[in-house]
């Protein structure tokens, strides 16, 4: 789980300051104002992680990929390529790492920070070098017990240089060069290792940072539109797909799995948990996907909506429901200790449902499986007010604890743009509301009774006119 982060000199933000993250962290905003830029950034981090090609340094995504951002012109703030793109952030380990010294200290931590800078190289301004990374091992405290990186130095070789903060590194004799290059942005080489005694470690930190960025998963702002009939041949898909493409296939290939919306509830199977929240968001009775035949490897999706007791396929229904649908599978199929990126989860959804969805979210931060907590974080784009003011009553009612809420909104009345976090206190009252944070409700207000005001005073004086 991601507890910080922070971005500079991306797309909009000059810098997007400290990010407090939280089990469910929330961003909102105008159009066109940035926010939808940090999920970006995140899937483009892991888009480079898992991108076949180790030594491009960042990969901002080709036809098929869940963002694609340009080149580094496109991306940099303001298109100055003068310009470093720098980002930190901190995350939680499912596990304790513990690394031992050779000479018998060891170090131990829970969280891992990182930070790196990443820009134009000086000698040609088309080649994409990382400037520097770092690493830091965070101790149950909060504490960084030591540190270690590489930085890129100046001159016409730029060549790496590794240095250790609170750990002593020990070359191996006859090792007088450099190691090579970074991997992607945020690796150690092989030769870090073949060059010092006890520099073995560093590899653990490349695979946190990969096991970091699989876990990232992302759902976008228009899902695709249902079918009648779905193929399905046995396979799990990962998630649900960039669109929703994959859901149904998740449905089924998620049959035998059983969770629990929290600690002290009965786990139900998967499908179960679909129609309860479906229905407690008020769209529909019941749910069920079955197979056309036995012969057959496809499938129907078949809906009974409320106050009725007829079974219709799922295009029959609302538009509401085929855009939620997806949400809901992609937030109980991902596996324990997933970061799942929605944007616009709410789309096309009656307010009243919007603000039901906040229920369901808190659902899936609670929810367990074969005994243990999930661990999800949701990091969640949206434009509801309904959804916010759900959250904020969840708060008041102790249902949700402050701590698993943050919330953003990203402010173009400055320049550069700013991103403030919005300050919930324990009655769920926000104490900072941005002006006209969900339009100007009171001005609406004022202007219809005057100009309801107006028009009584004009029908009054053309009836007194018309009986003289």
């Amino acid at each position: 789980m991601l507890t910080k982060l922070r971005i500079e000199n991306f797309k909009g933000w000059k810098d997007t300051g400290i990010i407090k993250m939280a089990p469910i962290t929330l961003f909102f905003g105008p159009n066109s104002s940035g926010k939808s830029s940090i999920g970006q950034f995140l899937m483009m981090l892991k888009q480079t992680v898992e991108s076949a090609d180790r030594k491009a340094v960042l990969y901002p995504g080709g036809k098929n990929s869940a963002v694609q951002l340009g080149s580094y012109q496109q991306m940099v703030f303001q298109r100055n390529t003068q310009s470093k793109i720098a980002f930190d952030y901190e995350w939680e380990l499912s596990r304790t790492l513990r690394i031992k010294n050779p000479k018998g200290r060891s170090y131990s931590g829970n969280a891992v920070s990182f930070d790196a800078e990443i820009g134009l190289a000086d000698k040609d301004q088309k080649s994409l070098v990382v400037n520097h990374f770092k690493y830091g091992l965070i101790n149950n405290e909060g504490r960084p017990t030591f540190s270690i990186g590489m930085r890129r130095g100046s001159g016409l070789k730029s060549e790496y240089h590794v240095k250790a903060v609170g750990y002593p590194l020990k070359r191996k004799q006859g090792r007088a060069w450099n190691p090579g290059s970074t991997v992607r942005f945020y690796g150690f080489p092989d030769e870090v290792v073949a060059y010092h005694q006890n520099a073995d470690f560093v590899q653990e930190f490349n695979l946190e940072h990969e096991r970091l960025f699989r876990s990232v998963f992302y759902l976008g702002p228009l899902r695709t539109k249902t079918d009648r009939v779905y193929s399905w041949t046995g396979t799990e898909p990962e998630d649900v797909g960039y669109s929703g493409e994959q859901t149904i296939a998740a449905i089924l290939a998620a049959r035998r799995r059983r969770i629990s919306l929290g600690f002290k509830c009965t786990a139900k199977p998967f499908e179960e948990i679909m129609s309860l929240e479906l229905k407690r968001m008020g769209l529909i009775e019941n749910f069920e996907v079955k197979p056309i035949s036995e012969e057959r490897q496809e499938y129907e999706v078949k809906v009974r909506t409320k106050g009725s007791n007829d079974w219709v396929d799922l295009p029959d229904v609302g538009f509401g429901i085929s855009q939620v649908l997806p949400v809901l599978v992609q937030c109980f199929y991902a596996p324990q200790h997933s970061i799942i990126i929605m944007e616009q989860p709410e789309v096309h959804l009656h307010p009243k449902a919007q603000a039901a969805l906040a229920d369901v979210m808190i659902d899936v931060v609670k929810s367990r499986e074969s005994g243990a907590n999930r661990n999800i974080q949701l990091i969640i784009e949206t434009h509801s007010e309904h959804f916010l003011r759900r959250l904020q009553r969840l708060i008041a009612t102790d249902e949700v604890e402050q701590s698993s809420v943050s919330a953003y909104f990203a402010d173009i009345t400055t320049s550069p743009a700013e991103l403030r976090p919005l300050e919930i206190d324990m009655f769920g009252n926000i104490l900072n509301w941005p002006k006209d944070f969900f339009g100007d409700e009171m001005a609406d207000i004022i202007g219809q009774a005057e100009a309801a005001m107006r028009k009584r005073n004009k029908r009054e004086s053309s009836e007194g006119d018309a009986s003289e």
